[in-house]
């Protein structure tokens, strides 16, 4: 059985051979010869693969950022940092998580089969990161780890990842200029929210995308050279901040300090490149495959993939987005300065990743007034909800990180002060949730319909 459980963990855990799958599967179910078969799953393989490399270079290029600002300030206190905390977590809830992960995984299918909410979560990685929120809150409240919590859990993240990406898809229509793939992250909430703000405060016909630069600058269309320059400005200030010695023997084991701060730019840059390369092997390859499932599993349903796949609709989009939620974050923190709370120290690779999609959300509906308002609004969110949820996560309050995205936090904080009220009550309540979405899927237009109003 443990070895069993295990090798479900490991392949709904690493995106690329889930995904890969995937797409073999819905070439299969196509009829699709066997060479394209067999290329089409191992270039939306490699294509993941290349993406998620992207995205670790991005993050350990953010490493050194955190560790300076850190030093730079003199600030102690929490940082959110999803892969932290569950790493921690793991260690007492694993079973459990992974028991929970697989009832999710059947209840979204379920769901996308028969309601109106056509959207079948892929992100490997946060299956398991909410599973293992989940667990926490539940076994926190008192519900042990038993069969209850497990399906209960499982009830919860199927529901939040079936309905989450529906609320982002109207966004995403417009984002990427078709219906043909969804959402799949845990900062949803969030980025819906960004997108009404950019709506509603943002003004269209200014796009971050538009900016005109002079032709003496025309060399800045490029998103590797403008971000290789801005991220070079940014980390030689905070470089000369924190002096040669911190960074020379801290960091960069004796390299220059402004050299190393110049190659770290270079390679947050890279990784961004990088990143791009893999979403285009990926939409390439994903969506004619997926086909075969909507058609034969789950008609008309879409892959729910995880953040970066819209980053190179908007590059400028993602830079802005990136400086703006994290300017606002660094507010935020002083703020919990003045107010004696606990400290919520910026998480550079969550308000990278979360900052540059709610830029995206709020620019595709309100320009760049709408990116900088959607990506300050996300920014203040994933600031200070962290402070409401520390209480709901039992031993896990004592560390020194906490979960970093709206999808957990907002969800976290319901569950928690139902928790509070009780186990019954926290078992109705992820009932109702359940049962309150299939009630909207009954009243909601459909899929095509939405599409044709969108347009």
């Amino acid at each position: 059985m443990n070895a069993i459980l295990n090798i479900f963990k490991s392949v709904a855990t690493t995106p690329a051979l889930l995904v890969g799958l995937i797409a073999f599967l819905g070439l299969v179910l196509q009829k699709k010869p066997a060479t394209n078969v067999i290329q089409g799953s191992i270039k939306t393989f490699a294509g993941f693969l290349i993406l998620t490399g992207g995205s670790t270079i991005l993050s350990n290029a953010l490493t050194p950022f955190a560790k300076m600002f850190k030093f730079a300030l003199g600030v102690q206190g929490v940082v959110p940092s999803n892969e932290a905390v569950v790493a921690i977590a793991l260690v007492k809830y694993g079973s459990t998580a992974a028991l929970i992960m697989l009832v999710g995984m059947i209840v979204n299918v379920l769901l996308a089969r028969f309601t109106k909410f056509k959207y079948i979560f892929l992100t490997g990685q946060a299956m398991l990161y909410v599973a293992c929120f989940a667990a926490v809150v539940m076994i926190s409240a008192g519900m042990g780890s038993g069969w209850k919590t497990i399906l209960l859990g499982g009830l919860f993240e199927g529901t939040l990842f079936t309905v989450t990406p529906a609320l982002c898809q109207p966004f995403m229509r417009r984002i990427t200029k078709a219906d043909t793939v969804a959402m799949g992250h845990t900062g949803n909430i969030g980025y819906a929210i960004a997108g009404w703000c950019g709506k509603l405060f943002g003004d269209k016909s200014h796009d971050t995308e538009d900016i005109n630069f002079p032709k003496s600058l025309g060399f800045m269309r490029d998103s590797t050279v403008s971000i290789t320059l801005v991220m070079s400005i940014v980390y030689i200030i905070l470089a000369i901040v924190c002096g040669p010695h911190f960074v020379e023997s801290k960091l960069s084991a004796g390299t220059n300090f402004i050299v190393y701060a110049i190659v770290q730019a270079g390679t947050f840059a890279a990784g961004f490149a990088v990143v791009l390369q893999g979403v285009r092997m990926i939409l390439a390859e994903i969506i004619p495959a997926f086909q075969g499932i909507a058609q034969k599993l789950v008609p008309n349903s879409k892959p729910a993939l995880d953040v970066p796949i819209i980053f190179p609709y908007a590059p400028n989009a993602v830079l802005l987005g990136f400086v703006v939620s994290f300017i606002v974050g660094t507010i935020c923190m002083f703020i919990m300065i003045a107010m004696h709370t606990t400290v919520i120290i910026p998480g550079v690779v969550g308000h990278f990743f979360c900052g540059a999609a709610a830029a995206i959300y709020g620019n595709s509906m309100g320009g760049r007034r709408g990116a900088i308002i959607g990506a300050s609004v996300n920014g203040i969110i994933i600031s200070f909800l962290p402070l409401f949820v520390l209480p709901v996560l039992g031993s896990l309050k004592m560390a020194a990180s906490t979960f970093a995205d709206t999808d957990y936090l907002i969800p976290g904080i319901i569950l928690g002060k139902l928790g509070s009220a009780g186990a019954t009550a926290l078992t109705i309540g992820i009932i109702a949730f359940t049962v309150i979405v299939i009630l909207i899927s009954l009243f909601m237009k459909s899929p095509k319909q939405a599409t044709k109003q969108s347009k």
